[in-house]
């Protein structure tokens, strides 16, 4: 019997697919990616063009997985791409679609 991915890396790994499942985190995700600095909500909802409080719920669901993380600044939060798990989940990818694993950072 072939091995299987253990089921804790399966759980993680299961996480990010689902927080990335929506094409509006992704979009987040990688608009914080590019920006390569703290934003604010403001600052986001203008560039996806949805309300502030749709963008806070996307933003609660990439915090989760800490594919973004959320730093006070006076009474907001500034958000940022998390880039150490960002640069693990095409590791993760690969794992699961059954190619090898690159060798691993310890950042994820």
């Amino acid at each position: 019997m072939a091995d299987l991915l253990d089921r804790a890396t399966a759980r993680t790994y299961a996480s990010w697919f689902r927080a990335l499942a929506d094409p509006t985190r992704v979009q987040i995700v990688e608009y914080l990616a590019r920006q390569a600095r703290p934003m604010s909500v403001g600052e986001i909802v203008a560039a996806v063009g949805l309300a502030q409080s749709t963008v806070s719920q996307h933003l609660k669901v990439l915090t989760e997985v800490r594919f973004v993380f959320a730093e006070p600044a006076g009474t907001a939060r500034l958000y940022r791409v998390n880039d150490a798990c960002v640069d693990c989940f095409p590791s993760a990818a690969d794992v699961v679609m059954g190619r090898p694993a690159p060798s691993p950072n310890g950042a994820c």
